[in-house]
């Protein structure tokens, strides 16, 4: 084992604690598969639209308790997001009645053509 963990460059303490934690690990992802199936059907139930505040809602109206955390990890995992709704702020509202600002230089912004061998 030493000469393993030596090309592995990981140290022994490391390889004996993950094979005493192999246990808690396989526990937690057959947990983590439980609560996906639970997740998907809440996502389903509500047409895709629920993300993870609403998952969380949902699961703990039924009595469990889980981290937000948690439920993002295994919705990221399964590929699932809810819908985000974007809306449209209008920030600057014009007044029609408003004179329009004079042109008091009368400058002309037309582009001239520009070869690649011009120069400027």
């Amino acid at each position: 084992m030493k000469r393993l963990c030596t090309i592995l460059n990981i140290t022994h303490s490391s390889f004996y604690y993950w094979r005493r934690t192999a246990e808690d690990r396989a526990a937690r992802q057959a947990a983590d598969t439980r609560l996906a199936a639970r997740i998907r059907a809440v996502h389903r139930e509500s047409d895709g639209t629920y993300g993870v505040p609403r998952i969380i809602a949902e699961l703990r109206d039924d009595g469990e308790r889980i981290n937000h955390k948690r439920i993002a990890r295994v919705m990221r995992s399964i590929g699932l997001a809810g819908v985000r709704l974007r809306r449209r702020h209008r920030t600057t509202v014009a007044y029609p009645a408003a004179a329009k600002a004079p042109d008091l230089i009368s400058r002309d912004f037309t582009a001239q053509e520009v070869t690649p061998w011009t120069r400027w």
